[in-house]
Order: C-alpha cells, then structure tokens, then sequence
C-alpha cells in the first residue's frame, strides 16, 4: 500500500496494491494491522455509501466535536471530483482545499482526518461513492459549509449542478466558528 501525504497534515492519498490477472483484479481495501502502523486511524464504526447521476455536488458537510469524523473515501463506481476544506485553525492550510479525480478503476482512496469539510462532484451517471466513519451520524453535530462560498475559491468545473436544499443554502465559511 502506497501512502502519499499531502500538504495538509493528516490527510494522504492511498494507492492499495492491486493484484491483477486474466480473471480480474484484488485488493486490500482497508486492514487494521496495516493502517494502524500508517498512523491513519483503524478504527472505524460506520459505513456509508452514495449513488448519484452526474453533475451532483454533495457537500461541504462535517460533524463537530464531540461527533466530528474521520473519513476513509473512495469510488466503487464512476468519478468524483473529491473535495476537503481544512477547518483546523491551528494549520497554515485552515480555509484551503485540497482536491483530486478519484476514478473507481484507480482504486485510490483518500484519508481525511477530523477537522475537515468534505464534498464531491460526480463526475458519471450512476457514481457510487463509499466512506469508512470514524465516528457515527450525529444529525445535532451536522454541519455545512456552502459549496460554491468565494472565499473559499473552489472549482469544481461546473456552474450548474445538482444540489440538496441543504447544500444550495448552506451557511458561508465566513460565518463558521470553527471549534477544531
């Protein structure tokens, strides 16, 4: 398994080694043993998953302290274009992003630790996406940060997508007290 970190601490890129021949593919998606000795949590207490047709944008959502969540992200099918936004006031990257394509025929995944905002853009019909909780679903922890806010200067490569009644009038960043 490859780790590449990224220039927000705590949040990697992970390329599973792939195992491949005449009858298809294998991998090695998620280990204890193995993500414990990463320094990436290995615990984990829910699983979610998502299907959506292109052009969907769900996010920026996170869940506060106590509740907040550690996320292990990846696509089973389709693409994304994977959103974080680093809610950590104490990080020179606190209000930056980081994103990148995750393509279910790469297998990549991504670790994003508490403290981040999490979105993504379905890039194909019928994406699903799939993540690994560190903590549950809290809906009273439940926050959004608006997806197209300036501030935060995303681009997600499109100007009309569809959106949740949430999403579409989600609180601005400027408007979040960040208690991570």
């Amino acid at each position: 398994m490859k780790v590449q970190p990224t220039p927000f601490e705590g949040l990697y890129v992970i390329e599973p080694r792939i195992f491949q021949d005449a009858r298809g593919y294998f991998f090695e998606s998620w280990n204890k043993k193995t993500f414990a000795g990463l320094d990436i949590p290995a615990e984990y207490v829910q699983d979610n998953q998502s299907g959506s047709v292109a052009n969907v944008i769900r996010g920026l959502h996170f869940q506060v302290p106590p509740h907040a969540q550690g996320k292990l992200v990846r696509v089973l099918k389709g693409a994304v274009l994977d959103v974080v936004v680093d809610l950590r006031r104490n990080q020179p990257t606190y209000g930056k992003h980081f994103k990148i394509m995750l393509e279910a025929g790469q297998h990549k995944m991504v670790f994003i630790p508490e403290g981040f905002a999490h979105g993504f853009r379905t890039l194909q019909d019928d994406t699903v996406f799939f993540y690994k909780c560190t903590s549950g679903y809290h809906k009273a922890a439940e926050r959004t940060i608006r997806w197209d806010d300036p501030e935060l200067q995303i681009n997600w490569e499109t100007d009309d997508p569809l959106l949740s009644e949430k999403d579409r009038t989600a609180p601005l960043f400027s408007d979040f007290d960040s208690p991570f």
